[in-house]
């Protein structure tokens, strides 16, 4: 599954505490390329560990062990690396099994517990930058869900969307592109609040920067019609594109999505500098850490690839070589402290931002706004 999919509903389901064992294989994977063998390799390895792990268990009995195995099997067997990200995140308990490819590495580890490890699927999904595309027209809208290298057609929470039918008359049916003629029938007035309404809703649910696509007449007229879609962060004024398909809006929309993200750099990077001087400012792992423990973290800007292995010693973030073995049998070791730390943000009501590698090199590749 993408992590595209993951929906307040889906994380608050998956973090519920369920019968032990909740086993969590994490393993970081290649796209498309001659590595694929070796991940095939790796998966296997992962799920033989798993294996031992739960054989090792003292407090389970045959039977739970058999069956969360069963999942598990079943899991490693669905997933195809020819869809491959760069981490792969496999969740199995005695009655079920999911699987998510990430667009972010993880580490290689088997975790078992009375709840689904989520940190690293939170921060894969944050880092892949996931965006709403609405598709306007006077007699059709259609909501789309869009991250990194994906878009796909969000048919839920009321769309697509139509006016009711008895609302049109056949005889005025023209069309140019695919807005009808009549942008000044109240219908389609009302009918674009209606749309207005129901974005407006999914937003509280589901906040995300909001891309609007149609033909300029539909646009104003949206604009006119609520309050919603005025949180639009870019605009694609083309006509066509209501019913995608999905590969020729994302080539379409992409130049208006890496637009917003151009300027969303520049303003994260304005608000450091203005936090400096408002001694609001934290810079470095372990100050960051801190303030996002301490909830004290408004937003939280870190470059894309970056990870750190660390101890946690005397309430600090000590590092950690990573290629030392000696550090990777240490149960004291977090080697994912960095998505952990964003899965906290998050959790804090911190907006957290993933800039291009070397953007804050300066300042140890991350950086914090404080509310105090």
């Amino acid at each position: 599954m993408d992590s595209n999919a993951l929906t307040p509903e889906v994380l608050r389901e998956l973090r519920a505490p369920r019968p032990y064992p909740a086993v969590s294989l994490t393993m970081p994977t290649h796209r498309r390329d001659r590595h694929n063998e070796q991940d095939t390799v790796r998966l296997r390895n992962l799920l033989a560990a798993a294996g031992h792990r739960l054989d090792a268990d003292p407090g389970l009995d045959r039977r739970t062990r058999a069956a969360v195995m069963e999942r598990l099997t079943a899991a490693v067997a669905e997933v195809d690396l020819r869809h491959a990200l760069d981490g792969l995140l496999v969740l199995a308990d005695a009655r079920e099994h999911r699987i998510w490819y990430l667009p972010r590495e993880v580490p290689e580890r088997v975790v078992l517990s009375d709840t689904y490890l989520t940190r690293n699927l939170v921060a894969a999904t944050a880092q892949s930058r996931p965006y709403w595309v609405l598709g306007i027209a006077a007699d059709r809208a259609t909501l789309w869900s869009g991250s990194g290298e994906s878009v796909h057609e969000h048919r839920a929470d009321g769309f697509p969307m139509v006016p009711p039918e008895e609302s049109w008359d056949v005889e005025r049916e023209e069309r140019v592109g695919n807005i009808p003629s009549t942008f000044s029938d109240e219908e389609t007035r009302r009918f674009l609040r209606t749309v207005d309404h129901a974005m407006g809703t999914v937003l509280g649910r589901r906040p995300r920067p909001l891309h609007l696509v149609g033909l300029a007449p539909a646009l104003a007229l949206l604009a006119e019609a609520g309050n919603a879609t005025h949180k639009a962060v870019g605009r694609l004024v083309k006509g066509g594109l209501t019913d995608g398909p999905a590969r020729v809006l994302l080539k379409e929309i992409g130049p208006v999505v890496e637009d917003h993200a151009r300027r969303e750099k520049t303003e994260v990077l304005n608000r450091l500098e203005e936090a400096k001087g408002r001694r609001t400012f934290a810079a470095g792992l372990d100050e960051v850490w801190e303030s996002v423990r301490e909830k004290r973290a408004d937003l939280i800007a870190l470059e894309e690839h970056y990870r750190r292995t660390v101890r946690v010693q005397d309430g600090h973030l000590v590092p950690v070589d990573e290629a030392s073995a000696a550090s990777a049998a240490d149960p004291g070791v977090r080697d994912d402290i960095v998505d952990e730390l964003v899965e906290g943000a998050l959790d804090g009501g911190a907006h957290v931002v993933f800039l291009p590698d070397g953007t804050l090199a300066g300042h140890d590749r991350i950086a914090a706004v404080l509310r105090y």
